[in-house]
């Protein structure tokens, strides 16, 4: 998730999630967005002023019934229309703002529209658009549309929540009807839609609610949410993508087994593992769903590489490098392996062994890809140390990742996730996960995300997050005495956490 000066919907959502990871319910982001937009209005409006609130069931609503509370605590003469029945509310943080509201009975006039034959006049000084917010998509339809045409026709200032309901956030499009705001307080940043200088906008006001500035700078459960994709019900084999591990030899089987578990464990459809013979059968026996493509000798060649190439038109992603082993006939095999996978367009991880072998020839990144280097791999992939405190280390992780073209996950007591432009830091994970085997399950959760269609940076800072916190669900239930087999089972729970 790189976040600019214009946030999307999603990005929102994420960093929303992120904060109440770091303390900061949503609830309360909730009530700080319904009290910036009630002082906008006490700025403009004395009380006794009537103001009619039009509010949703969705947090776009919830924001609406709050600034309507503190309104009406402030001697304003409020209204509130809400649009559908409110025992259907389903968001927790609306429901608590609605039930509040619906006990203000002596200072609040609340009135509910179920179709279009019953929306009411209005008349009021100042009206809030609470109706919908950054999950509109399309166009308006009944009753919204009628709702917004009496908006839009009353003899009233119109302040809408975050955005004023007909607008997309993320391109500012109105595909038909759309309140026209003189005032659109929005939350923490512009919407992506607001670049383009929508003129429904009006005056726009920015209202910090209390985001920590961390949840931007922090890894959290919001990066997950916002880059696992959504399950089609009429999902098909494949549709949640294909990655090919390229790695093993004589010595290191368990390597490339352990990424392939790891990226299915994240969700990715189908995992081809490419190992030399001698590992083959070790690695077939992790799992009957590993399909196992039988390289011939007992490491990487040139030789290999006819092999392998059919697999990469059937794949979306490519991870290599765990196990790979370090002679010199293979590094050369990567370096043409590298060229091969970017010249079919597709985005890479590289860790351990590959990391090695990449300086050898150090072939052009053209793709998405993403190193996942500790620190003695970092030096050697780029000849510097990354030393000191994590604000240190991200400085030289950003240099480095920029010359690389590339990004890079400097995996450490704090997880470094660089692009060149934008780092990030990820805090979970323990001393426990020192041992061998925790780097490969990285490794495939990595490369599960590039095949699912992420952008290399969001790839790495989810799987970052999703290995550490897999990591600390295993201490907390068996101490320092982890595996990395216990990783894999562990990532479906806590990707199901950060997705609740």
């Amino acid at each position: 998730m790189v976040l600019g000066e214009f946030l999307t919907a999603k990005e929102m959502g994420a960093l929303e999630r992120n904060a109440a990871y770091l303390g900061v319910p949503t609830r309360l982001l909730m009530e700080n967005a319904g009290r910036s937009v009630a002082d906008e209005v006490r700025k403009r409006f004395k009380p006794g002023s009537k103001v009619t609130v039009v509010s949703g069931l969705s947090g776009n609503g919830g924001d609406g019934y709050v600034a309507a509370r503190h309104l009406a605590s402030s001697g304003f003469k409020v209204n509130v229309i809400i649009m559908g029945d409110p025992h259907h509310i389903s968001h927790p943080n609306t429901r608590v703002s609605y039930e509040a509201l619906a006990r203000m009975t002596s200072s609040v006039n609340i009135g509910i529209v179920t179709d279009s034959s019953l929306i009411p006049g209005i008349d009021a000084d100042v009206i809030v658009d609470g109706l919908i917010g950054t999950s509109m998509r399309g166009a308006l339809r009944p009753p919204y549309l009628q709702m917004v045409e009496a908006i839009n026709g009353a003899k009233a200032y119109r302040v809408a929540v975050d955005i004023p309901t007909g607008m997309e956030a993320d391109t500012g499009e109105a595909h038909g009807g759309c309140v026209h705001a003189d005032l659109t307080v929005t939350f923490h940043k512009p919407k992506a839609g607001y670049a383009r200088k929508p003129k429904h906008v009006g005056e726009l006001v920015v209202a910090p609610i209390g985001v920590p500035p961390e949840a931007e700078e922090y890894i959290g459960p919001g990066d997950v949410w916002a880059v696992h994709p959504h399950r089609d019900p009429d999902a098909h084999k494949g549709m949640h993508g294909s990655l090919l591990v390229v790695g093993g030899s004589e010595t290191y089987s368990g390597a490339p087994a352990l990424t392939a578990m790891g990226a299915y464990a994240a969700g990715v459809d189908l995992v081809y593992v490419a190992v030399p013979e001698t590992a083959a059968q070790a690695v077939m026996g992790f799992s009957p769903s590993l399909i196992t493509v039988k390289l011939e000798g007992d490491h990487l060649t040139e030789e290999c590489l006819s092999q392998i190439e059919p697999f990469l038109g059937k794949v979306d992603a490519v991870a290599v490098g765990p196990g790979l082993g370090q002679r010199k006939d293979t590094a050369e095999a990567y370096t043409l392996l590298h060229t091969m996978a970017q010249s079919k367009g597709l985005p890479m991880v590289v860790d351990a062994d590959g990391l090695k072998a990449y300086p050898v020839r150090r072939p052009e990144v053209k793709t998405p890809t993403v190193f996942t280097p500790h620190s003695r791999e970092f030096k050697i992939l780029t000849g510097k140390d990354a030393a000191g405190g994590f604000k240190e280390k991200g400085a030289v992780v950003q240099g480095e990742a920029e010359k690389l073209g590339a990004v890079v996950l400097l995996k450490g007591r704090v997880d470094v996730v660089s692009d060149g432009r934008w780092t990030r830091y990820n805090w979970t994970g323990n001393p426990g996960m020192t041992v061998g085997g925790t780097g490969d399950v990285l490794t495939g959760l990595t490369g599960a995300y590039l095949a699912m269609g992420a952008s290399a940076f969001d790839a790495a800072c989810a799987a970052a997050f999703i290995n550490g916190a897999a990591g600390d669900r295993v201490v907390a239930e068996k101490g320092y005495h982890l595996l990395p087999e216990d990783l894999v089972a562990e990532i479906p729970y806590v990707i199901e956490e950060c997705l609740g």
